[in-house]
């Protein structure tokens, strides 16, 4: 059995981390923490705090990577929820039990050493789903 902790982060899509960053830490109280590159998604990421939870902008830095064919379909803005669980390998085997359509039926690493495997967007209602451990 696993348990849902907490919003973990909500995952933006953009161009550019240095454009979107003059907007996101124009806002009272935010500000990046730093930048990873996640070579195995090809994606540049950076963290914005809040409170509990955080803001993650994401930048493609190829242009085969998801991020660019999200932005290319859909333009930028919200591109996924992450969920933080204690214990991802037994959300992933009960969620596939359920009958639940997986992106990631194992988990893989993220930024900052996080486990973590997305839900596909058809089994939510549309909106893409990470799950993440750390």
């Amino acid at each position: 059995m696993f348990n849902v902790e907490k919003i973990n982060h909500i995952g933006i899509a953009v161009k550019s981390i240095e454009e979107a960053a003059k907007f996101w830490e124009g806002l009272p109280g935010l500000h990046i923490t730093g930048t990873e590159v996640v070579e195995s998604q090809k994606v540049k990421t950076a963290f914005l705090p809040t409170g509990d939870s955080e803001i993650e902008l994401l930048e493609a830095t190829d242009g085969e990577s998801p991020i660019a064919k999200f932005i290319e379909k859909k333009g930028e803005g919200v591109h996924h929820i992450a969920l933080q669980v204690d214990n991802i390998e037994e959300a992933l085997a009960g969620l596939k039990e359920a009958g639940m359509r997986l992106i990631d039926e194992t988990p893989r690493y993220g930024a900052g050493g996080a486990k973590i495997a997305f839900v596909h967007p058809k089994a939510t209602g549309g909106i893409l789903l990470e799950l993440c451990q750390r």
